[in-house]
């Protein structure tokens, strides 16, 4: 599946989006959206979309583009994601999935996590330590450092890890990246994979 501008969603979230739950009244979050390859895909898997970005054109233009029955299941705030305090999403927006790719703001990650509802899941990949060896980001600011996002879910009692991945990736670009998928409160017993 390939969006309007031509890129393929993460394969990353294509692997553990099935594992967010589809609720009647559930959204999935995909946070700094961009153009919208990842709410496309959570579209097509039956899932209601939250896309949040400062700049919601590219979203808005791939929404006129979907079917009405999809165009009717995703919604798009305009938020400024960096702001002193944590954007809140209005109460209408039970969060269920947080899809985060290509996107680091260090110091909303935690209230990133509370939004989260029990039994939901996070999908986070973004560029690691390395990377600037490749191309862009190459701002020590939007890398990861070593284990950082494990780090960020171990600090917690509400989250167990289902995969964690680091280091160099070849596709779609060559990149050095860092990868987390983890539930809250997992009450279906999905065991740990752990891989440097």
């Amino acid at each position: 599946m390939i969006t309007p501008n031509g890129v393929a969603p993460s394969d990353w979230v294509k692997r553990f989006i099935s594992l967010i739950p589809q609720t009647e009244k559930g959204f999935v979050l995909d946070l700094a959206c961009g153009s919208g390859r990842h709410s496309k895909l959570a579209l097509e898997q039956g899932y209601q979309v939250l896309a949040v970005d400062l700049n919601t054109s590219p979203i808005l233009e791939l929404k006129q583009s979907l079917p009405i029955h999809l165009q009717n299941r995703l919604q798009v705030l305009e938020l400024d994601l960096e702001a002193p305090d944590f954007p809140l999403l209005p109460e209408a927006y039970p969060i269920y999935g947080v899809m985060v790719t290509n996107y680091l703001y260090r110091p909303h990650i935690q209230q990133l996590l509370d939004l989260i509802l029990p039994s939901g899941v996070i999908i986070y990949e973004t560029f690691a330590l390395g990377n600037e060896q490749f191309g862009k980001p190459s701002n020590p600011a939007f890398l990861l450092q070593k284990d950082e996002l494990w780090q960020y879910i171990q600090a917690r009692n509400d989250f167990s890890v289902v995969s964690f991945e680091q280091g160099y990736l070849e596709r779609p670009k060559p990149a050095m990246i860092q990868r987390i998928c983890a539930v809250k409160r997992n009450i279906i017993g999905l065991q740990l994979d752990y891989e440097n």
